[in-house]
């Protein structure tokens, strides 16, 4: 791939445009220049019944968000009458958000329609290639984004779509600068398969580790389903130290480095990993009764975050827990934290915390329901032996997803490299 890269040499001429230097030969034009924009439309009302059934895809922002390059596939079908409400898009098609979630592009690889959340870029001129319309649009995601009109959902509207402004080198150029950042999105598809492919290997191991253990050939069956006899099913509260503690209701201050970080729930993410981002801190003489200790695990109690688990590591600083966090210490000698983590990402956890919220009024669990949590609870050794398997597979995870945004990293900077001609093909 880098073969096909040679950067500008000194010679090389510029010239100066109200989007910045582009090379003395590419035209400065607008995407209205190029392309009539046209805007989607829905059959109302939406959720009428009989605007769906088997005929084209019904292009949702969900479907485009799970796409990378090409959507292939919807949740939802329309029926001839939804379609014939709607404006109709076909495989080859290049289309755009444009409400809500603005400026995300995708090339359409299905007999689909939109709504007016999106706009087509319908009867291209042959100046310009769709796939170098495609890069071009995504590294214009955020700046679009910022151009979205206030209102009950922040929108484009097409006149501004229009008049968006882009350097557009000859059609030979602009496909090898599509081939290039194709090849690069290729890679990322290929580890982002990886990727799935091993949480799937790692959804079905901690059902089998998790339910039939190591080399076990005896099971009895108990409060937490079927488990080896040598195993026993405890609830949570028995196999800790003390009794659940919540956190504090505090207001946090901005983070500083020689006070203790303030844990929210907003601060965890679904793999129970603490986000860099936004970081907040709680004063000293606040933090005492809250501070984090090692083999401490939070539960979220409450929201749409409710069931999130924390596992402390001392990596993280010193934290400190806030409120709607319940904290629980696992007795050492019973339960390992390192396995009460892994057991907090299994589908048997997570099917406990939907019954528990179809039982209440309010999504929320207190810590008397959590501490109510059944276990499957092997001896120590086999604890140990279970968690370090489990986490094995999070180690490969992490590394794919390392070398991912390490290709998403490389494929930003070839874009705004190629695409403003700082670097030529």
């Amino acid at each position: 791939m880098t073969n096909q890269i040679t950067t500008l040499d000194m010679g090389k001429k510029f010239k100066k445009t109200p989007a910045g230097e582009i090379p003395v030969e590419w035209e400065m034009l607008t995407l209205g220049d190029l392309a009539e924009i046209r805007r989607g439309a829905s059959p109302r009302p939406i959720g009428d019944p009989k605007f769906f059934g088997e005929g084209r895809g019904w292009v949702r922002i969900i479907d485009v968000t799970r796409s990378s390059k090409y959507l292939r596939v919807t949740e939802q079908r329309l029926s001839p009458l939804g379609e014939s409400n709607s404006v109709q898009v076909d495989p080859g098609d290049v289309i755009m958000s444009i409400c809500a979630t603005i400026g995300k592009p995708v090339i359409v690889d299905m007999k689909a329609c939109i709504h007016d959340g999106f706009v087509l870029f319908e009867k291209l001129s042959s100046q310009i290639s769709k796939d170098f319309l495609f890069y071009f649009l995504q590294s214009k995601e955020n700046y679009l984004a910022g151009k979205g009109q206030p209102g009950a959902q922040k929108n484009l509207n097409t006149s501004i779509v229009a008049q968006t402004e882009i350097a557009l080198p000859s059609i030979s150029e602009q496909k090898k600068i599509a081939e290039i950042l194709t090849a690069v999105d290729k890679s990322i598809e290929k580890t982002r398969a990886v990727i799935e492919k091993t949480k799937e290997l790692k959804k079905a191991l901690m059902q089998t580790l998790l339910t039939r253990g190591i080399g076990h050939k005896k099971f009895k069956k108990t409060p937490v389903g079927e488990i080896p006899v040598e195993w026993e099913a405890r609830t949570l509260g028995e196999l800790c130290l003390v009794a659940p503690e919540y956190g504090a209701n505090i207001s946090a201050i901005e983070f500083r480095a020689d006070c203790p970080r303030y844990v929210r729930i907003t601060d965890i993410n679904e793999e129970g990993i603490l986000s860099s981002a936004d970081k907040k801190s709680i004063k000293p003489k606040d933090a005492q009764p809250y501070l984090l200790g090692e083999g401490d695990i939070l539960f979220a109690r409450s929201g749409a975050t409710v069931g999130k688990t924390y596992l402390y590591q001392k990596s993280d600083g010193v934290c400190a827990f806030a409120g709607y966090t319940i904290r629980f210490k696992p007795n050492p000698q019973r339960l390992l934290p390192e396995f009460l983590s892994q057991f907090t990402h299994s589908q048997i956890y997570y099917q406990w915390v939907k019954g528990m919220l179809r039982a209440g009024a309010q999504p929320n669990i207190n810590g008397s329901e959590y501490a109510g949590l059944f276990l499957p609870t092997p001896p120590l050794y086999e604890q140990k032996k279970i968690a370090e398997i489990l986490t094995a597979v999070d180690e490969e995870i992490e590394k794919e997803e390392n070398a991912r945004k390490i290709m998403e990293g490389l494929k930003k900077g070839l874009m705004q490299a190629l695409l403003t001609g700082k670097v030529r093909v």
